[in-house]
């Protein structure tokens, strides 16, 4: 049982949004993978990159055909390209960890899982492939260990456990086989992981207020002793977060989070500011909206739940968001976010 056959491949239909007009393109190659008609499959990408070179979602069924096909550097190549175009998509960044674990590549399958949960810290897939590359890493530690003293007994019951893990008769071993082809968006009561696809706002420029329509949900808890004004107020927050992203409005972008905010991945705040400023500045248009919010409050503790629909230049990506709160004079302030929750 090789390490690689324990990490999960995530396949096909991952972060990207697709449109509608195209979802036959997609389908139609998605049927040909699982038919095992791997040429055919490649054929008709191929021919679809061809008028579309930039397409994140075919490129990235490209990359998994190319795997399957043993085409293992060419696969490393596509899903690179992916990272460098879309560095705010989690999933390219998994598949090419597998594909560096395939090579024993481990640090630099390491290096990718982080990239991934720094893009999205609650990308769970990506978690648990980085827990396995540790594992590995340990093990080839351990052996380098006995061979620099043979004699050190506290290294072959360490070893013995890792071994153990990686048993395919462990109690627990997950499935070994990719998992299942997805041939079209989830619906969107569904929880995303991550992200799921759809089409992208038909008026990117002017979609950043929070909708009013009967789907917007807004809601305390049952503990909570404060009035509607306080959903009111966060809410005012929302919006004015999402139109401040929105615009590029870099310095009510950042006000928007307060001192106590915990940036993802382990990054300093200071480190963190500077990836959004990066990210933020460097689109040449952006659209958040917001949609389907939920908001509960405690005291001064808000809890935000809702559907964020992104679009930056030609990615279009829509995910479930959590932002928890905190009142600090009269604003409301974030201090974590997560996506997929």
């Amino acid at each position: 049982m090789t390490l690689t056959s324990l990490l999960r491949l995530l396949v096909l239909t991952a972060g990207f949004s697709i449109n509608a007009v195209y979802a036959d393109d997609y389908s139609d190659v998605n049927q040909l993978v699982r038919a095992g008609k791997m040429g055919d499959a490649m054929s008709k990408a191929d021919q679809y990159l061809a008028a579309k070179p930039r397409d994140p979602q075919m490129r990235f069924i490209k990359g998994v055909i190319q795997r399957e096909t043993g085409k293992v550097s060419e696969a490393i190549a596509t899903f690179t390209k992916l990272t460098e175009d879309y560095p705010e998509l989690p999933e390219p960044y998994n598949n090419l960890a597998v594909l560096y674990a395939s090579q024993n590549q481990f640090d630099k399958a390491r290096a990718a899982l982080e990239l991934a949960i720094r893009t999205n810290p609650s990308y769970a897939t990506a978690h648990e492939n980085l827990g396995d590359v540790y594992a590995r890493l340990a093990s080839q530690a351990y052996n380098k260990a006995l061979q620099l003293d043979g004699n050190n007994a506290a290294v072959p019951p360490k070893m013995a456990l890792i071994r153990e893990l990686f048993n395919p008769l462990a109690k627990g071993q997950r499935p070994t086989n990719l998992a299942p082809v997805r041939t079209k968006p989830e619906p969107t009561t569904a929880k995303p992981e991550p992200a799921t696809v759809k089409p992208a706002p038909e008026n990117p420029n002017s979609a950043t207020s929070l909708p009013t329509s009967a789907a917007t949900v807004i809601e305390s808890s049952p503990k909570s002793t404060e009035t509607n004004e306080s959903v009111v107020e966060v809410q005012a927050a929302l919006q004015a977060w999402a139109k401040a992203w929105s615009s590029k409005d870099l310095p009510n972008y950042l006000a928007a989070y307060g001192k106590a905010f915990d940036p993802p991945g382990q990054q300093s705040r200071g480190a963190w500011e500077e990836e959004r400023r990066q990210r933020i500045l460097g689109k040449k248009s952006i659209s958040v909206r917001v949609q389907n919010l939920t908001v509960s409050t405690e005291g001064t503790k808000a809890v935000a739940k809702f559907r964020q629909d992104y679009k930056a230049d030609s990615l279009s990506v829509s995910s479930r968001k959590t932002l928890e709160l905190v009142k600090v004079g009269s604003r409301w302030l974030i201090i974590k976010e997560s996506v997929g929750n």
